[in-house]
């Protein structure tokens, strides 16, 4: 692979990707990055990597004639597509923005990736598809029936149903990952652990839905990008892999462990969110199967590493 592109790359698991590319997976060709620089982006993300081959350009991928432009320009042998709308209370309030990037964004990549003869598709999902579980459900694996619940969940598995479309169509070379709910550095401060570091720190109330009894699935953001790059250079085409974290938390129990590494901090239980689902966990099975990949960080370890970063970032001020 002597170009890779990836989108969304000035995100939070775009940035931690094209770390890991070019710090542990030891990947010297040339990497482009296209961002739509939105909200959620900042270049901050990729200060102090050693770039090497690498340019960023300023798009939106469901733009068709600057997409086509760039990939045409470029040629990569592969797309990696992070980019997309992802939270959840943002689609409940609107959900045409997720459709536009989520859906039509996806469906200009694969049709540029089709034209100019990419050899690779990776669309990167996100276990929300699959849906609510129940307590005693066994977790979610790579072919049980998508049941996405938020516009957003809704959004991802449209794209997911659009890549196997052109996989199929199309003979494109495509795979596809889903992950449980990613945590660690560079992460946009609406989120979850994000917002409880930096709550707690500013002696602010941190606001749980519900009763906070609703779980997920924690996976450190460096462990998802090891996989990604499994399913990249190993995956089969058309096939689809999850990878979890192994660490099912109650919100509850997740806020009051940051809590307690941060030292300080006080809960306010709010109304819960719409059509909020209970519990999320995925299968890893097939992935240490085909790949021989299992998480590697501790989740109290990734979780002091996690607060340690925000401590001294800016982004926790």
């Amino acid at each position: 692979m002597r170009k890779i592109l990836v989108t969304g790359g000035l995100g939070f698991i775009g940035s931690n990707f094209i770390r890991y590319l070019r710090e542990c997976a030891g990947y010297n060709g040339r990497i482009i990055n296209v961002d739509a620089m939105t909200y959620a982006a900042d270049e901050e993300n990729l200060k102090g990597l050693d770039l090497g081959d690498f340019e960023t350009h300023k798009a939106w991928i469901n733009d068709d004639s600057m997409m086509d432009a760039i990939i045409r320009n470029e040629m990569p042998d592969v797309i990696v597509n992070f980019a997309a709308e992802s939270h959840v209370d943002r689609s409940i309030e609107s959900s045409a923005p997720f459709v536009t990037s989520n859906i039509v964004g996806v469906q200009v990549l694969l049709d540029k990736a089709v034209k100019y003869g990419v050899e690779r598709f990776v669309q990167i999902s996100t276990d929300e598809v699959y849906g609510d579980l129940g307590w005693d459900s066994r977790p979610s694996i790579e072919g049980d029936v998508l049941r996405p619940s938020s516009p957003y969940s809704a959004s991802k598995a449209a794209a997911e149903h659009m890549v196997n479309a052109y996989a199929r169509t199309h003979g494109l070379d495509t795979v596809i990952t889903r992950c449980s709910n990613n945590y660690g550095p560079r992460q946009y401060p609406e989120k979850l652990v994000p917002v409880v570091i930096r709550k707690a720190k500013a002696g602010e109330k941190i606001p749980v839905y519900g009763d906070g009894e609703n779980v997920r699935d924690w996976i450190y953001v460096t462990d998802h990008c090891r996989g990604i790059w499994k399913a990249i250079i190993e995956g089969e085409s058309g096939e689809t892999y999850n990878f979890g974290g192994s660490n099912e938390v109650r919100n509850i129990d997740l806020v009051d462990m940051i809590l307690g590494i941060v030292g300080s901090g006080e809960i306010e239980f709010v109304k819960d969110r719409p059509g909020h689902d209970l519990r999320y966990s995925v299968g890893c099975t097939k992935s240490e199967a085909v790949f021989g990949w299992r998480p590697l960080v501790d989740f109290n370890q990734g979780m002091q590493e996690t607060v340690d970063w925000y401590n001294s970032s800016k982004v926790a001020s």
